[in-house]
């Protein structure tokens, strides 16, 4: 029987191993539409690790994405199967939060498809500034900072909405009955 704060952690482990699945899929995504549709597949994923090339990161991103999102669903698994909890009311300033990360989910995911087709039909832009109206950054360095936005957005948000409906924090497992026998008892 785990505690409240124990139940919490796993559904942070939870909910951070689903955000890092959710972003290497993104990763890989980029990389085999780079290896599909260009031949710029040695060429570095982002600009500022040169040693970095895309074919490296997609496999490196896929296998990030199989244990990550095993694990996340393993942890749902077992977080459902026990007796629910209550459900958590949230707060307007929790409800702004989550309305911050689910946002950021969506639009750094735009964004990050966005960059990852400019990698495929116009690559060399990736080093260049994201726009003359400032010094920095580049357009690599966007999209890797909208694969951060994805990561904490998608973790934030998997973790609230399972708070909000009682997600097993703080919940017991549901006792274990031999049903068998009582309905041979009661017969």
């Amino acid at each position: 029987m785990g505690t409240r704060s124990q139940n919490n952690r796993k559904l942070i482990v939870e909910s951070v191993a689903f955000g890092l699945g959710y972003t290497a899929v993104l990763i890989w995504s980029g990389s085999a539409l780079v290896a599909s549709f260009t031949g710029g597949e040695a060429n570095p994923y982002w600009p500022d690790i040169p040693q970095l090339r895309t074919d490296t990161t997609g496999v490196i991103a896929f296998a990030v994405a199989i244990v990550s999102l095993v694990a996340s669903r393993y942890l749902q698994l077992r977080r459902r199967s026990s007796a629910p909890a209550e459900a958590v009311a949230h707060g307007p300033g929790v409800l702004a939060v989550q309305a911050v990360a689910e946002t950021g989910a969506v639009l750094g995911t735009a964004l990050v498809i966005y960059l990852s087709l400019n990698a495929v039909t116009h690559p060399v832009t990736l080093g260049i500034k994201l726009t003359h109206l400032w010094p920095w950054p580049s357009e690599g360095t966007v999209r890797v900072i909208g694969l951060g936005i994805c990561l904490a957005g998608v973790a934030a948000s998997r973790y609230l909405r399972a708070r909000a409906a009682g997600g097993g924090v703080g919940s017991r497992p549901a006792p274990v009955t031999d049903a068998p026998a009582k309905v041979k008892a009661a017969a």
